[in-house]
């Protein structure tokens, strides 16, 4: 356990997790752990529009995602239901990266790794990505928390407040694509959005303020993916998905910790 790709892989899913613990609060408030999935299925779009253009993966992820955020945000409420417009866009999304892989020649593609996650090939450099990632999102998130959850609460609050409820929208949308550019590596895009929204679901019950579930989903999301690191060497399972699994175990405790409470 105290190998080097093993630290590396504690510190990727850490940094991971910080990252993603107050994002996923607000998709866990506003519901939009749908929207969550569309983007994070655009991005194996991005890592075919990467690899084919010979540019770094993380850069095709986060513009991918980011089209996709954009895309949904400015097509809601223009005679389609918010979750069927959804479903269209993410699977599409999911279906045109699959194919668009399969057209590369020449080029080497680890489909499992980018649809599951390979937290134990993190590099260095992955890590300086990563962390790089974590400590712009929280900065992004801090400076606009007042605006963003004002928003949250009530739309109609935020534009009495003075506040666009629509660059808030934007806000969230940028940081839930950084979120997904950084987490691919680590628990890849079909389960990205488990790692958002089941800490700060798990967190909701236990909080007693937004602050304070933003913060107990930061520990609950760490707790999980070297919860899922350990369940992974112990047992020889898919790393990914132990951690989402050490989160859904987590969950239900929670659950069952606030039922035994009332």
């Amino acid at each position: 356990m105290l190998d080097d790709f093993m630290i590396r892989a504690a510190l990727a899913g850490i940094g991971t997790a910080l990252a993603a613990a107050p994002l996923g609060c607000f998709v866990v408030w506003r519901r939009m752990a749908y929207f969550g999935d569309a983007t994070a299925h655009a991005a194996i779009l991005g890592v075919a529009l990467a690899l084919a253009l010979e540019m770094p993966i993380f850069g095709g992820v986060l513009v991918a995602a980011l089209a996709m955020g954009l895309t949904v945000s400015a097509l809601s409420g223009h005679g389609f239901a918010t979750d069927t417009l959804l479903g269209v866009l993410a699977h599409s999304a999911l279906a045109f990266g699959l194919v668009a892989v399969s057209f590369l020649s020449g080029v080497r593609v680890d489909l499992m790794g980018y649809l599951f996650g390979d937290i134990l090939a993190v590099s260095v450099a992955d890590l300086a990505v990563i962390w790089g990632g974590a400590a712009a999102i929280l900065i992004l998130i801090s400076r606009r928390w007042s605006a963003l959850l004002t928003s949250t609460v009530s739309p109609d609050l935020a534009i009495a407040s003075g506040i666009d409820p629509r660059r808030a929208q934007y806000v969230l949308t940028l940081a839930l694509a950084l979120t997904i550019a950084i987490a691919i590596k680590v628990v890849g895009a079909l389960l990205i959005s488990a790692l958002l929204v089941i800490p700060a679901a798990t967190a909701r019950s236990l909080a007693r303020s937004p602050e304070s579930m933003a913060m107990l989903a930061a520990g609950l999301g760490s707790l999980t993916t070297l919860g899922g690191l350990a369940l992974s060497y112990q047992l020889d399972t898919p790393t990914g998905p132990s951690i989402v699994c050490v989160a859904a175990v987590l969950f239900v405790l929670s659950l069952t910790a606030a039922a035994a409470r009332r």
